[in-house]
């Protein structure tokens, strides 16, 4: 019995030691993501943590969190084990926040000042519109497709949440899961990108930024960093370092679970290549981008109101709201939250050239910019967007270039066959097969 007992007390001692050297570090972020997704999951768009806990959180690790929800004080937190409590607070028009405990709750903050909608049939508004009918699609097999994209009851292995397609401006078909509809907020992650760089794309328009000078980060100019330029950062080719794994502690996991100012995260990384020698996705980069775009506003009610003013509410997406950091930066590589609808509104800009409804929103220029494939990418990244022209998705059109998002999340445009697709879910392929999914709806224009 004794022997027994004590390699019992050995075995329990190395369970333990493995703990510590494999899962510990990664509790801060564990909490962190947990909490975060608590938080803008439930006040944003109203789902129980139940739900959430199932669905947002049902990934490996994030799932040890234990979590709860303040409804008075707007706020979620979370820990593993009563271990490394973290909590993400919830502001009215902001969004969700993952704060430290040196923040301060009680400091006012601002708030963007939004446009109104429209009140103009979708996809220029938001009311619901006519079905229009084209003799030269295969409604049954789109039908078929989009069915097809969906688990059937009980199943989790598709995961789709929403699929939104829109053929000449119009509205062809649309499909929701259970527990969603045309008015569900859902996460874009690395699709809020491209809303990044659209941002960009209206300050060009307006000469009020050179893209092709060096960005204006003065923490640069006594190396050899002075010598990156904001289209080297668009494209991901600006040979600084960055790691991004999210399957390990990495460098985009610590800037959004535990940076207070994500953008400084990759301003302080020294540079490994020169510019435009090697590609190199990096979250690091657009939320750099987004600090540099702060930083061409006096004020920070400028830089709020700009993003919403000149791109997001300018084409409708009222729904939309991106999330800040800490300092009050916008996390614009990761943490746009629209529904389903509002994301097809942003592949329509771009399938029209930057027009919106007859208004010039984007240079044609610019449109083309980021659709172009950059250097080292091997024709799969433009600026801030993923391309088809090396072949990615065989079966879809090379002229396809998308937005993308973890978890499966995208806004397909297609120019040759005027079409935009949109799939939010929570899988990726091979667990969903995107190229099958294109080719099926993409086949039933005739």
């Amino acid at each position: 019995m004794k022997k027994i007992l004590k390699l019992l007390g050995i075995l329990l001692l190395l369970i333990i030691l493995y703990f510590g050297f494999t899962t510990y570090p990664k509790l801060d972020l564990i909490s962190g993501f947990s909490a975060k997704s608590i938080a803008s999951g439930h006040f944003l768009d109203n789902r129980s943590k139940e739900l959430i806990e199932k669905t947002d959180n049902d990934i490996k690790l994030i799932d040890l969190a234990t979590n709860t929800i303040n409804e008075a004080g707007k706020f979620a937190t979370s820990n593993v084990y009563g271990l490394k409590e973290r909590k993400a607070i919830y502001r009215e028009g902001l969004g969700a926040t993952l704060i430290n405990d040196d923040f301060d709750v009680s400091k006012p903050y601002l708030l963007p000042r939004r446009l109104k909608a429209k009140t103009l049939p979708f996809p220029y508004g938001n009311v619901d519109p006519k079905d229009t009918i084209f003799s030269n699609i295969d409604y049954t097999q789109l039908q078929k497709t989009i069915d097809n994209a969906f688990d059937k009851s009980g199943g989790k292995l598709k995961r789709t949440r929403a699929v939104v397609v829109l053929y000449k401006n119009k509205l062809i078909a649309e499909k929701y899961d259970t527990g969603f509809t045309k008015d569900s907020r859902i996460l874009g992650w690395s699709m809020t990108k491209s809303i990044t760089s659209s941002a960009f794309g209206v300050l060009a328009k307006q000469g009020k930024i050179d893209i092709y000078k060096p960005a204006p980060v003065a923490e640069w100019q006594n190396d050899e960093r002075k010598n990156i330029t904001i289209n080297d950062l668009l494209h991901m080719n600006s040979g600084l370092e960055w790691e991004e794994n999210y399957s390990t502690i990495c460098d985009a996991t610590k800037m959004l679970f535990q940076a207070e100012d994500m953008g400084k995260v990759q301003l302080d990384k020294q540079a490994q290549f020169k510019p435009n020698t090697h590609w190199n996705y990096s979250s690091g980069t657009t939320n750099l981008l987004s600090l540099i775009l702060k930083r061409q506003f006096k004020t920070q009610q400028e830089y709020l109101d700009f993003w919403y003013n000149a791109v997001i509410d300018k084409i409708g997406m009222s729904s939309m709201i991106v999330e800040q950091d800490m300092s009050g930066t916008f996390v614009g590589s990761s943490y746009a939250w629209a529904t389903a609808r509002d994301w097809s509104k942003f592949g329509l800009l771009y399938l029209n050239k930057g027009n919106w409804n007859g208004e010039q929103i984007l240079d044609e220029s610019w449109v083309k910019y980021t659709s172009t494939p950059t250097n080292t990418s091997e024709g799969k990244y433009g600026a801030q967007f993923w391309l088809n022209a090396g072949g990615k998705f065989p079966d879809a059109p090379r002229d396809m270039f998308y937005c993308n998002g973890y978890q499966g999340q995208m806004v397909a445009i297609i120019p040759s066959k005027d079409m935009v697709i949109v799939r939010m879910g929570l899988t990726e392929d091979p667990a969903f097969d995107f190229n099958g999914f294109l080719k099926g709806i993409i086949g039933c224009v005739k």
